[in-house]
């Protein structure tokens, strides 16, 4: 009988394609082409489209074992995380679905047999539940009666249960149907028998049967004609059950990491439970972190990227309650690799981006971590909630998230431990000023509008000649205006055809549409773009410059070959580039994205540091080299598994068919692509990277040129490096000593300049007690200066600190067009005030925000007109502060 984990996986999948199911990987942990998801949750999410019917079922019948992430919304497992001993942000769920083959009868005896013939499963232990039926949908006596009769399933362990376990939806509208759960019995020792008593009885299986369709919101189900079936079985949880363990954590998939993580931790698992908690997180999140990692997400600042970065860091805080205090999470999550590697290729390529992104992220962590924790011991500020608990203001805690990397939830277990909590409404209000003006949240992907998918639905896919061809004669099956199907487009609209073939090739894989014509007796359209928002659907959209395009017309379609051919160029020295990044940087280097156009490419890499000008000068020439060659650029069609077995890259962040076209240059570059190529490498022409740079932790981006381009940009370039000789009157060649001179001498000015700043702020600061009132005690000084750069507000304070030995000091000053303003105090104060508190009030009056030690902070704002009213609001605050009044 199968054990391990991975023999449980393996029987599972084994299982149903004895059984005629197709053996299908895991989708990404990214869902592609859908917008409603951060992350795949659930092992239907690759086939969503299928259910709809926006997608052609890749078999009747399919099987799965499902990479899945709960983290967020309705699914927010992570407060559970390492609390509870099966909640998880990262899990495997094995799945089989039927696609309008099978349904009931089939999916409840295929789950009955495996768990009890191939697992061994003791059936008294198995109960099950059905849907109990409301006003919606009716009871499922149905299945109720095949669990009874077809499998023997004794009455009294057949619950009854509502909407909220046993009936499933896709969303507000869509598929849906009841659904029944398959549960193991711990025992009458763990209470009565009930599906609320989750100590007793928790979920192995459970077998969704879509039999309704909802078409719109609020609206009446209606029977499917053709029912389906997804299935979810928790991989870690049947491994509980078949080693013999209470915890998911205690599974042989898991416990080496907590053990792991005990090891670095000098603790020994089981003695403390709050350490327990911790240990257990950390093996969670770095089997998330792993996963997300070896997929191409890195941790940033918004959507995915930052919820990667909100879990890996509270792992890190876990580790520093332990008393970690090295890094630790790159070993954690590469055992994540030793242990899961085997099942997951994609880990054991990609160990070394794994290792490398994990030490990055914590050590930029643990540079501000301690620096944080310290901020919020020392705060001043709290308020009162609604029971008189100890509450940080929002705005506080969104500034520690936004300026260290803190995020809410980790604030708030710090606050568990610390006895206070968090101003949640505060913390929307300033968040919610946050995503206005950055845009933070968005998952990424765009929806797919409903024409589209119905279009797709009723016309079936679009026939590509592209490959072979820059033109055809077709035929015009759909014209789309403003997001609605019409009969036809007349001259002077905007309009989108669906054509039955087409030689455009449809925007995919980072390579722009095709423009061109389509053309007839009756008219003339001009095409500006080409979209493929589905597989298989091509969308091209104009305008109609002449007469009218009509639903059933004979069209010419045309390319514009001398746009396509720029493109291909560019295409083809994609490839190249990144065969030159991964030979001159390592298999690290690999793609993260891009975009083919005719004018330029752009190719997004992972890499950890900029590339110095030797590194870009080496891609340069072995790009060149390659064109000079003149090696011919074939493309053939294959299996996915026999183009991967020739060592042909593939891209993890893409969606494959099973048949897949491969592009090789020469006798190097082979990948996976479906991209329009040169003939040959010599049509590339010239090529040059005109910009290296960063776009998030981790990923690089150069921007390049090939063929006329690429010309034009060096005739460009020359004639600069021309012209800039010829202002400092050297000779090109001459131009970087020259310049060297020029910003040494340019150097030695500024310092003469700051130096007389620095003596004008001496003298000034003697010129500045006139100012100066007493508050409760307190000598308070503001003052507005002739010079408001941020080092000369500083240096004025210090000697105004120096001088007065006891005093809360406020300055201010244009900095070039923007008010700058200082809060600084002496020593004896801090016990009393908090300069970081202080600087918020004074700011606000000139538009601004700021921050800083509870000594001295500074704060910048637009409303330079203010700055008077601004350091003057000093005296209130501190009198509010002192509880005093001014004099």
């Amino acid at each position: 009988m199968p054990k391990t984990t991975n023999e449980i996986r393996s029987a599972f999948l084994d299982y149903f394609a004895r059984n005629d199911h197709k053996v299908l990987p895991s989708g990404p942990l990214v869902p592609q082409g859908d917008p409603t998801l951060m992350f795949a949750n659930a092992g239907m999410v690759q086939f969503k489209n299928v259910f709809i019917g926006a997608q052609t079922k890749p078999a009747p019948r399919a099987t799965t074992s499902q990479k899945c992430i709960r983290i967020s919304g309705k699914h927010n497992d992570l407060e559970n995380v390492g609390r509870t001993s099966r909640h998880h942000t990262f899990f495997e769920m094995l799945g089989n679905f039927s696609f309008g083959d099978y349904f009931k009868r089939g999916a409840c005896g295929y789950a009955w047999e495996f768990l009890t013939s191939v697992l061994g499963l003791d059936r008294d232990r198995l109960w099950v539940s059905v849907f109990a039926g409301d006003d919606t949908a009716p009871a499922d006596d149905e299945a109720a009666a095949i669990w009874r009769d077809a499998l023997s399933v004794p009455p009294e362990r057949i619950l009854r249960g509502s909407a909220r376990d046993n009936f499933w939806a896709m969303g507000d509208t869509g598929p849906c149907g009841p659904c029944s759960e398959i549960m193991y019995d711990r025992g009458a020792a763990f209470g009565e028998a009930s599906l609320d008593n989750g100590e007793r009885f928790f979920e192995l299986w459970n077998l969704v049967f879509m039999q309704y369709m909802v078409d719109e919101p609020g609206g009446p189900m209606r029977p499917l004609p053709a029912p389906c079936i997804d299935t979810g079985a928790g991989l870690e949880r049947i491994a509980s059950v078949l080693q013999g363990v209470d915890s998911n954590y205690d599974t042989d998939v898991l416990r080496p990491l907590v053990d792991l993580a005990a090891r670095i931790g000098k603790k020994r698992y089981g003695a403390d439970a709050d350490d327990d908690v911790s240990l257990r997180v950390i093996a969670d999140h770095s089997r998330m972190a792993a996963h997300l990692i070896a997929e191409g997400v890195f941790p940033e600042k918004t959507g995915r990227e930052y919820v990667l970065r909100r879990v890996m860091r509270r792992a890190i805080r876990h580790a520093h309650r332990l008393g970690i205090s090295d890094l630790f999470l790159h070993e954690t999550a590469c055992a994540v690799v030793d242990v899961m590697g085997g099942a997951y290729p994609e880990l054991v390529k990609r160990r070394d981006l794994v290792e490398r992104v994990c030490m990055q992220e914590e050590e930029r962590f643990r540079a501000t971590l301690s620096h944080g924790l310290e901020l919020l011991a020392g705060n001043a500020e709290w308020i009162a909630g609604p029971s008189g608990e100890k509450l940080l203001p929002g705005e506080i805690a969104f500034d520690l998230s936004a300026t260290y990397g803190f995020p809410l939830d980790l604030i708030e277990v710090i606050g568990g431990e610390e006895g206070f909590a968090v101003d949640r409404a505060g913390w929307d209000t300033a968040e919610g000023r946050h995503r206005a003006v950055s845009g933070a949240g968005k998952i990424g992907d765009k929806a797919v509008a409903p024409v589209y998918t119905e279009l797709h639905r009723s016309l079936g896919s679009t026939e590509f000649v592209g490959y072979g061809a820059a033109n055809c004669a077709t035929q015009v099956l759909a014209v789309i205006r403003a997001g609605d199907t019409v009969e036809e487009g007349l001259a002077g609209e905007e309009v989108e055809v669906v054509l039955a073939a087409t030689p455009f090739y449809g925007e995919a894989g980072g390579q722009v549409g095709d423009t061109g014509t389509l053309r007839s007796p009756h008219t003339h359209m001009e095409i500006t773009d080409t979209l493929r928002p589905l597989a298989g659907l091509w969308v091209h959209r104009g305008a109609v410059r002449e007469g009218r395009i009509r639903v059933g017309d004979s069209v010419d379609a045309a390319v514009d070959t001398a746009r396509r051919k720029a493109i291909s160029r560019h295409h083809t020295a994609t490839h190249l580039l990144h065969l030159g990044l991964r030979r001159l940087l390592g298999p690290h280097a690999t793609q993260k994205g891009s975009r083919v156009a005719p004018d330029m490419l752009r190719f997004d890499f992972s890499h950890f540091e900029p590339l110095t000008r030797d590194q870009i000068a080496a891609l340069e020439r072995f790009v060149t080299d390659r064109v000079v060659e003149n090696a011919p650029v074939t493309t053939n069609e294959t299996t996915y598994d026999a183009a991967c077995a020739t060592g042909a890259m593939a891209i993890f962040e893409e969606t494959y068919g099973d048949v897949v076209r491969l592009v090789q240059v020469g006798g190097e570059s082979l990948e996976l692509c479906g991209g329009i190529h040169v003939g040959a490498s010599g049509e590339i022409g010239p090529f040059f990277i005109t910009s290296e740079s960063g776009i998030a932790a981790g990923v690089r981006r150069i921007e390049a040129v090939a063929g006329r381009p690429a010309l034009e940009w060096a005739i460009a370039a020359r004639g600069a490096l021309e012209d800039a000789a010829r202002l400092v009157k050297a000779q090109p060649e001459a131009l970087p000593e020259k310049v060297e001179k020029l910003l040494a001498r340019e150097k030695e000015l500024r310092a003469e300049t700051d130096a007389l700043k620095r003596k004008l702020a001496s003298g000034s600061a003697t010129d500045l007690t006139s100012s100066m009132r007493e508050i409760a005690g307190v000598k308070v000084l503001a003052s507005v200066l002739d010079i408001g750069d941020p080092a000369t507000l500083r240096d004025t304070a210090d000697q105004l600190r120096t001088k007065l030995g006891s005093a809360a000091i406020c300055l201010g000053g244009d900095n070039g067009g923007k008010a700058a303003v200082l809060v600084a105090l002496t020593p004896d104060l801090l016990p009393r005030l908090n300069a970081s508190q202080l600087i918020r009030e004074v700011a606000s009056h000139v538009g601004g925000r700021g921050g800083g030690r509870p000594d001295m902070a500074q704060a910048g704002g637009p409303d330079v007109d203010k700055l008077e009213a601004a350091v003057n609001a000093i005296y209130d605050a501190v009198a509010r502060s002192l509880g005093g009044k001014g004099s």
